[in-house]
């Protein structure tokens, strides 16, 4: 998945308006404008189409926790250069104080079975023996399984009797 494709979503679960997108990045105190946000948001062939650095999504997503949870006393934390799927997966999961019950609701309501436990080699540390890298059907489930909680309107495309995942 691209960070473009990330914002987009995240954007669409929780039915953001420009305005709080702009006020997400500046309670991480940075300014973005209307037009930055807009050609972030273009769909992936529209020649308009800005790509977003893994930077600018980072402190997207700590403006969000920030929104949540509320500003940390002290300084922000350093928004970081590179992204994987492990720390936007982690930091959507602070921002949302989700326990892993609550995780593996939302992933099961998009049609993924977890267990706690395969869950959590998700949000090891990197050189941990038992972590493992977070695919993009992961995180896209995830976004997905949000966006049907988050927004009544939408309904799942099917109700779904057996695991489509299996760990691998």
């Amino acid at each position: 998945m691209t960070n473009n494709d990330i914002l987009r979503r995240i954007r669409y679960a929780f039915d953001f308006s420009d305005s709080k997108m702009i006020a997400l990045f500046g309670l991480a105190d940075v300014v973005v404008t209307r037009e930055q946000i807009s050609a972030w948001l273009k769909k992936d062939d529209d020649p308009a189409l800005q790509e977003l650095g893994g930077c600018e999504l980072a402190v997207f997503l700590n403006g969000l926790i920030n929104d949540k949870r509320g500003k940390r006393e002290g300084p922000q934390p350093e928004p970081e250069k590179r992204l994987n799927n492990n720390i936007v997966f982690k930091k959507l999961n602070i921002a949302l104080s989700l326990k892993d019950n609550d995780v593996v609701k939302v992933l099961s309501t998009a049609g993924l079975w977890f267990s706690k436990h395969e869950l959590s080699a998700f949000f090891r540390k990197p050189d941990h023996k038992h972590y493992r890298m977070c695919k993009d059907q992961v995180l896209r489930n995830f976004l997905s399984g949000l966006a049907l909680q988050y927004r009544p309107d939408i309904k799942p495309a099917k109700k779904l009797e057996k695991p489509i995942f299996k760990w691998e």
